[in-house]
C-alpha cells in the first residue's frame, strides 16, 4: 500500500516542479533574450513482481510495475525570439541561422540522424565579462555605456569585443551617436570615423550545455572549444534599434500550466485515498 502513496506523492513533487517552470517562463515574457525553459519528467527504473513463497513451486513472474516519476532536468529551447523594435541606439539584437554541413535542422533546432544521434543547432551569443572577470554569454542586447565609457549590459557586465577585450569607447562618445555595421563594427556617426570597437559573438555549438546565471546570462558548461568566435559569412546578423523578444509560447504555456495543475490534483486525491485507508486499517480493521 505505501508503494502507491510514494508513487502519488512523487508525481506531485513532479507537477510542481513542472508548475514552477511554466510560471518561471510566463513571468519572463517580456524579459529581452530570455529563452523558454521546459520541465523534462522521466519514470524510475521499473521492478519486475514476482510471486513466492508457494510450497512446492518455484517462484511466478507476475509482470513489471512502475514505482514513480520524477523531473529529471529543465532543458533550455534556443529558438529564434521575434524582432521588436525599440529605437533606442543602445539595444541590439541577434538573427542567427547557423548551419552545421550535411544537417538540416527542424523547427525544434534539431537534427535526427539515421542511427538515432541528435545534433541541437549552434547559436549566436553577445559576449560578457562579469564582476569576477569569468565569460558568460547572453541574447540581451539591451546595453548601455558606464561613466568610464565601458558598454555594459543591464546588470553591469562588461560587453567584450574581438579579441576578448571589453569595448571602451572615447570621452565624450554618447551611444545614440554610435552606428553597428554589418560586419558588426562600431562607426562614429557625427564623424565618420571607425571607433576600433567590433562586438564579439560567439557560437555556441551545444546550447543544450549552457548554465543559466540569472539576469539572462548562461556559462558554458564542458569543452571551451565548444565556444568559437562566429565566423565571416555565417548566417546571423546584429540589428541596431531592436530586441529580441522572449521565445515563451504563451498560449502554450497557460496548457502546460492548467495541464500540470490538473495531474498535481490527481494525484493529490491518491494521496488522501491511502490516507483514509490506512486509517481504516488503524482505527477499525485492528480493532477486530
Amino acid at each position: 500500500m505505501l508503494r502507491g502513496l510514494y508513487t502519488a506523492a512523487a508525481g506531485m513533487m513532479t507537477q510542481q516542479r513542472r508548475h514552477d517552470t511554466v510560471t518561471n517562463n510566463i513571468s519572463n515574457i517580456n524579459t529581452p533574450g530570455f529563452k523558454q525553459v521546459n520541465a523534462i519528467g522521466r519514470s524510475f527504473p521499473d521492478m519486475l513482481i514476482s510471486l513466492t513463497g508457494i510450497e512446492g513451486e518455484q517462484s511466478k513472474q507476475i509482470g513489471t510495475i512502475n514505482t514513480g516519476v520524477f523531473a529529471e532536468e529543465s532543458l533550455s529551447i534556443h529558438l529564434q525570439g521575434d524582432m521588436s523594435e525599440t529605437y533606442r541606439m543602445s539595444d541590439f539584437a541577434i538573427v542567427s541561422d547557423l548551419a552545421v554541413p550535411g544537417m538540416a535542422f527542424d523547427a525544434s533546432g534539431k537534427y535526427v540522424a539515421p542511427n538515432g544521434e541528435v545534433t541541437f543547432q549552434p547559436q549566436a551569443f553577445f559576449t560578457l565579462q562579469d564582476a569576477n572577470g569569468d565569460t558568460r554569454y547572453s541574447r540581451d542586447g539591451k546595453f548601455t555605456l558606464n561613466d568610464a565609457g565601458f558598454l555594459v549590459s543591464g546588470d553591469g557586465s562588461l560587453v567584450l569585443g574581438a579579441g576578448n577585450a571589453p569595448i571602451q569607447f572615447e570621452a565624450g562618445v554618447a551611444i545614440d551617436q554610435l552606428r553597428l555595421t554589418p560586419d558588426q563594427r562600431f562607426i562614429d556617426s557625427l564623424t565618420g570615423d571607425d571607433t576600433g570597437a567590433q562586438l564579439l559573438i560567439t557560437r555556441i555549438e551545444n546550447p543544450n550545455q549552457l548554465v543559466r546565471e540569472g539576469n539572462s546570462k548562461f556559462r558554458l558548461e564542458g569543452d571551451p572549444a565548444l565556444a568559437t568566435p562566429i565566423a565571416a559569412g555565417e548566417r546571423f546578423e546584429v540589428h541596431q534599434g531592436f530586441i529580441e523578444r522572449s521565445n515563451v509560447d504563451a498560449g502554450q504555456s497557460m496548457v502546460d500550466i492548467m495541464g500540470a495543475l490538473r495531474a498535481y490534483e490527481a494525484n493529490q486525491k491518491v494521496v488522501q485515498y491511502y490516507d483514509r485507508s490506512l486509517e481504516k486499517a488503524v482505527t477499525e480493521v485492528g480493532r477486530v
